[in-house]
């Protein structure tokens, strides 16, 4: 059985939710980054961390990559063209979407108050419509980012849109918008949401 630490409030979430689509038995610490038993497993604090077999896995996207791989779900086979699009997009998404919501949740909360920035929120903003135009052109008209078979960067993009609607990033893509809405009417989805 897998342990995942971290709230479901966090990147952890994504973690959750790709365990309940597998069907996988897991057992679910909601433990706040820096928070007890965390840094005991990633020294750096940061959730989620999986331990499977008694090894601590660390950031949310090998979590994500490991899981798929193990069970061959999600996930286009590695050394395959369709991999390495996978690839492409999980970075952009991690890039482009991620690290601008990190960013700001850094100005806003994170940081001591002296070190943050608040007038970076509207540039981060501006990045963050940005970046969905050029993602829309990216992936096609199929109910998933990679087209008719749902892949990891569908958990990270239906997470990052979901932590920009609570940091109050508008999603201004319509097809971004339609994409949530399927992602969030999916069993596994709400019962990860509901821890």
């Amino acid at each position: 059985m897998y342990t995942i630490i971290g709230t479901a409030k966090s990147r952890s979430f994504r973690v959750l939710w790709m365990l309940e689509e597998l069907g996988q038995a897991y057992r679910h610490v909601p433990a706040n980054p820096h928070g007890e038993g965390v840094v005991e497993f990633n020294p750096a604090g940061k959730v989620p961390v999986l331990i499977d077999d008694g090894t601590p896995i660390t950031d949310s996207t090998a979590i994500l990559t490991y899981l798929a791989d193990r069970h061959g779900r999600f996930t286009h086979p590695a050394g395959t063209l369709d991999r390495a699009r996978q690839d492409s997009l999980t970075q952009f998404l991690l890039d482009e979407f991620d690290a601008a919501l990190w960013l700001a949740a850094r100005h806003s909360f994170v940081l001591p108050e002296e070190m943050r920035l608040g007038a970076i929120r509207n540039t981060l903003r501006w990045e963050f419509e940005r970046s969905q135009k050029t993602l829309i052109h990216r992936i096609g008209e199929a109910d998933f980012a990679m087209g008719e078979k749902m892949t990891v960067p569908d958990f990270i993009l239906a997470h990052c849109l979901t932590w920009a609607l609570s940091a109050r990033f508008p999603v201004v893509e319509p097809r971004l918008t339609a994409f949530l809405d399927r992602m969030r009417h999916r069993p596994a989805f709400a019962r990860a949401a509901a821890l």
